[in-house]
């Protein structure tokens, strides 16, 4: 299936591509008099404002999975996918009251640092080698597969080119101009990821509700199928198991989030970079902000296809203007790409460059937080400790293009597994709730040790291993347990914890671990600002949860 695009498309795509090109190579050049230094390539300079930040954020985290699977998962299973990105709100209110004073008081380029500086140099290097290994294999193969399986099957464009051509166009201005070039091309990226998000939405409905617009389209889509917007799963629905009901907002939801936004190189390393603490916390809080609006641009369009595929009115009348190339429920990824055959000439060409800006700039940031764990973590501390700006620079450059490489060679054989989204979301939950437990042990309790932390770390594999292998529920015959994921990760953070707890508890009788982390009401004082946005961002939510309820 693809969708024809005219001239006008491709001319707004092309001059798409050009400005970004165009901004990220114009912000790399080297000031006169000026050699990039390690903070300038890898922190951009720390002189990132609030509103780049918050943009970069969101430009980092949003990508093919989000238009192609979240919109996906609105076809089939309706708004309850959606916590994902509201939860994710509270969430970086969180990391931005709690953490980030912590990460830049201490004045970190890398996470792995902060385990360095809390614990010991082998749990760093440990941890260091696992997250390039998990961005390499896992991240950046998986988007350049689910965004080359999108250009696949929206302009046909075979894979194996989609992979090459989407990897050039992120290493054309990543590779050179390092963090600044991502973060202020990631500006532009996410004006055109709103702008073509929402053009979608508003053709989706209006066309449901045969063009009468965007309020009377949601009024049909809700009418037509109700069920689809409850929030929260009972345990009939078929999609329980992704999705465990009241345990979403309680459980395993909140193990992924913390992890992913707290402690995630490729996220939190723009606010290492924001001028100061403040501006980074405003950038989370405008982060959080854009996080509410994200289903209306990614889920509500697949809730609006699968009311168009199962009315026989809107079939007809899809039928009679040519467009009866339908998605079945099997079909549900497509969901997105089917979609723009709706657009008009011309906003083909801003949906299609928001949908690429959304996977070029996810690249471009996993990209640039490789490197930087590599060259700070791995490179300078044992390849070569002394080693100048210039050699840094060219390091992390030089390991940004071998992390891509490799990537691409990987991508097209993620084809083989079936729902690779998910699968690759299980299996990094099978690692992330041991790495938060040591984290959040590590950062508030100051009696937490080295010894318990790696402890913890590696008797978190089996613990995860438990749950996730269990065939057949409790029998007679079985010793495991059968449960959700999410439920399977609330489980294992739990457990991992008290590990942690109890090893450092029998080492240090309950003395203070000598790299504790001093904490004081003082370094968690936030901004009017921040705290009125904060208030603003919770009520939004509750009244959110209180109307999709059920």
């Amino acid at each position: 299936m693809t969708s024809n695009f005219g001239f006008w498309d491709y001319l707004i795509f092309i001059a798409y591509a050009i400005l970004i090109l165009g901004v990220g190579l114009w912000v790399s050049r080297d000031k006169e008099g000026h050699e990039k230094n390690a903070e300038d390539y890898f922190l951009a300079s720390k002189s990132l404002p609030w509103w780049a930040i918050g943009a970069s954020l969101i430009a980092a985290n949003i990508s093919a999975e989000q238009f192609i699977g979240m919109s996906g998962s609105g076809f089939a299973l309706g708004l309850a996918i959606a916590s994902y990105e509201w939860m994710a709100a509270i969430t970086l209110i969180i990391v931005g009251k709690f953490f980030l004073p912590i990460f830049i008081e201490k004045g970190l380029y890398t996470i792995p640092e902060f385990v360095e500086k809390r614990f010991s140099t082998n749990l760093k290097t440990i941890l260091a080698v696992f997250w390039i290994g998990l961005y390499i294999f896992v991240n950046l193969a998986s988007v350049l597969y689910l965004g080359s399986l999108a250009l696949e099957t929206i302009m046909g464009i075979p894979m194996v080119y989609g992979v090459i051509g989407l990897a050039l166009f992120a290493a054309a201005y990543s590779l050179y101009g390092g963090l600044s070039a991502v973060a202020w091309t990631d500006v532009i990226q996410v004006v055109f990821l709103v702008l073509g998000g929402l053009v979608t939405t508003y053709i989706a409905l209006n066309t449901v509700s045969g063009g009468e617009g965007v309020v009377s389209g949601l009024k049909t889509v809700f009418d037509a199928a109700p069920e689809r917007f409850s929030m929260i799963l009972d345990e009939t629905n078929p999609y329980y198991d992704k999705l465990p009901g009241i345990g979403v907002l309680i459980g395993g939801m909140w193990v992924a989030n913390l992890y992913y936004w707290g402690f995630n190189q490729y996220i939190i390393q723009r606010t290492l970079a924001a001028k100061s603490l403040k501006e980074a916390q405003k950038g989370i809080l405008l982060a959080a902000f854009l996080k509410l609006i994200i289903p209306l641009i990614v889920v509500i369009p697949g809730i609006a296809a699968y009311v168009m595929v199962n009315d026989p009115e809107i079939m007809a009348r899809l039928g009679e203007s040519g467009l009866n190339n339908l998605p079945t429920l099997e079909q549900a990824d497509k969901a997105y790409p089917w979609l723009l055959q709706f657009l008009p000439t011309g906003m083909k060409g801003v949906a299609f460059a928001a949908l690429a800006a959304a996977i070029v700039s996810s690249l471009a940031s996993m990209l640039n937080s490789t490197s930087t764990i590599f060259t700070m973590d791995i490179y300078k501390q044992y390849i070569n400790k002394n080693a100048s700006d210039k050699t840094t620079v060219n390091v992390g450059r030089i390991s940004a293009a071998v992390a891509l490489i490799i990537g691409s060679i990987m991508a097209p054989l993620l084809g083989g597994i079936d729902q690779a989204f998910q699968f690759i979301q299980e299996y990094t939950g099978i690692v992330s709730p041991g790495i938060l437990a040591v984290f959040m042990l590590g950062l508030f309790w100051k009696k937490t040790t080295n010894k318990a932390a790696i402890v913890g770390a590696l008797a978190s594999i089996p613990i995860a291993m438990y749950f996730k292998i269990a065939p057949n529920g409790w029998s007679t015959s079985s010793f495991f347990v059968n449960i959700p994921f999410m439920d399977q990760m609330a489980y294992t953070v739990l457990l991992t914890a008290l590990v942690i707890v109890g090893v450092s508890l029998f080492q240090h009788k309950g003395k203070d671990d000598e790299k504790g982390i001093p904490l004081t009401k003082e370094l968690f004082k936030t901004s009017p600002t921040f705290n009125i946005g904060t208030f603003a961002v919770m009520i939004i939510l509750v009244a959110l949860y209180a109307m999709f309820w059920n």
